[in-house]
């Protein structure tokens, strides 16, 4: 491959689809830049170089037989290793599933090799995806972490080892590192993307996200494994989206995003207020800044209510078989959760809502909402950093992005959120790319 074919993601596609490289191609680049990088990053809990070309030659055979080719045809793609993969360990950053393997793939990664993507390997999760880091480091600042729990996924992207991954959020999980890596970090509305064969923490608020260099890319990816799946039992119905087509289309009205501070302002880092004040001023009339009403200010808590009881009766086995294996952190939200009241779970759901309904008026005048992903730059290697400002629409299911346009004052990416209406993606990954050409037009 040429450097030019590998400048983008778009660049390489265009070049499989014209026969001027091939899928065995990419993924030889791809693995020679692992090989390059990843011993400094360690993104990876499994990966079987041969096993990746062997996936790129069967996909050229098809090719050469003039068989029909997928959207994500020769891509290579990582997977967080949470989601079953048939000819992969599925080990979900415990010892205690050490050597795991599953008869069949997770709908996630069934839907991924029905695009023609080369599974390149299982990215790095958190300890059952939950706080306790694994061994993934900061692709730029190796003292620092990549976040968490899908740190694997937002690592390869960022360093080029993969274009496309795979992670999910049930906090923050899909928007903090993408926010510390600086990609692009897209968790959809809940329900819309199959959770089956995926390891369940919360499964109210357990959600699938990917990473993407890019806008396009990430709606490319989304659109693959938003297919029904009648085994997925919180499924939320609709009509399949045309989101590449929409993200990178033109704007029929320029838009609107309302700048949120949220009651978790004063968790932000100086610099982070400081980066914000100027965006919002480099916006100017396309940026209002807007108040959540009062009610909001329950919602951490809330997010507490629902993923702690739910998070201890989905690892009771773990906790059961081997809690000596757990991390101090896990046990104690698994012994914490064990507490919480069924009737104090149950107000809590009936939270939700509430609150999203409480949108409803910022959605009426405004496309998106815009926010910080984080408090800051990515902090040190011993923690996955705070989710804080991702709780509220990891709570509510509400699209969110991850956008790398800003940088601290270390010269590490600072995220900015996008937040949409529910069921609204398309057009929150149109605002998103919009705001990304804006700024990057003004730089």
């Amino acid at each position: 491959m040429t450097e030019t074919e590998m400048t983008t993601l778009a660049a390489t596609q265009k070049a499989l689809r014209d026969g001027r490289i091939t899928a065995t191609d990419v993924t030889e680049a791809h693995l020679k830049r692992i090989a390059e990088v990843d011993p400094g990053i360690e993104a990876w809990a499994f990966i079987d170089p041969d096993h990746a070309l062997r996936q790129a030659g069967k996909l050229d055979k098809l090719r050469a037989q003039g068989q029909p080719i997928g959207p994500l045809h020769g891509v290579p793609v990582g997977v967080k290793d949470i989601f079953d993969t048939r000819d992969m360990p599925t080990e979900d950053g415990t010892p205690l599933h050490a050597g795991r393997r599953t008869l069949e793939d997770s709908t996630v990664v069934r839907l991924l090799r029905e695009a023609g993507a080369v599974i390149m390997g299982k990215t790095v999760t958190t300890e059952l995806a939950t706080f306790q880091p694994g061994k993934t480091h900061h692709p730029v600042d190796p003292s620092r972490t990549p976040g968490g729990s899908s740190s694997g996924s937002a690592a390869a992207v960022a360093s080029g080892m993969v274009p496309l991954a795979v992670g999910s959020q049930t906090n923050g999980s899909v928007i903090r590192p993408a926010a510390f890596c600086g990609v692009v970090g897209y968790k959809p509305t809940r329900g819309l993307i199959s959770r089956r064969g995926m390891l369940s923490v919360s499964r109210t608020l357990d959600q699938v996200g990917v990473f993407a260099p890019t806008v396009r890319d990430a709606a490319l990816i989304a659109e693959v494994l938003m297919d029904a799946d009648p085994g997925e039992t919180a499924e939320r119905l609709h009509a399949r989206s045309d989101l590449l087509a929409t993200a990178t289309s033109v704007p029929p009205l320029p838009p609107r995003v309302a700048f949120v501070r949220s009651p978790l302002w004063e968790q932000a880092g100086a610099s982070t207020q400081e980066a914000f004040a100027e965006l919002v001023d480099e916006l100017g009339e396309s940026v209002g800044t807007v108040e959540l009403p009062q009610v909001f200010a329950e919602a951490v808590e809330l997010h507490r209510l629902i993923q702690d009881p739910e998070l201890a009766v989905s690892l009771a086995p773990e906790y059961e078989r081997g809690k000596d294996q757990l991390s101090p952190r896990l046990r104690a939200m698994i012994e914490s959760g064990s507490e919480i009241t069924a009737a104090a779970h149950i107000r809590a759901l009936a939270r939700i809502p509430v609150l999203t309904r409480a949108l409803d008026a910022i959605f009426d005048e405004f496309d998106a909402i815009l926010t910080p992903a984080t408090p800051g730059e990515a902090p040190g290697i011993e923690t996955t950093g705070s989710p804080v400002f991702c709780t509220t629409w990891s709570l509510l299911g509400t699209p969110a992005l991850s956008l790398p346009l800003m940088t601290g004052p270390n010269g590490l990416p600072l995220g900015v959120q996008l937040v949409g209406k529910v069921g609204d993606d398309a057009r929150l990954l149109r605002t998103a790319n919009w705001l990304w050409n804006r700024i990057a037009t003004a730089a």
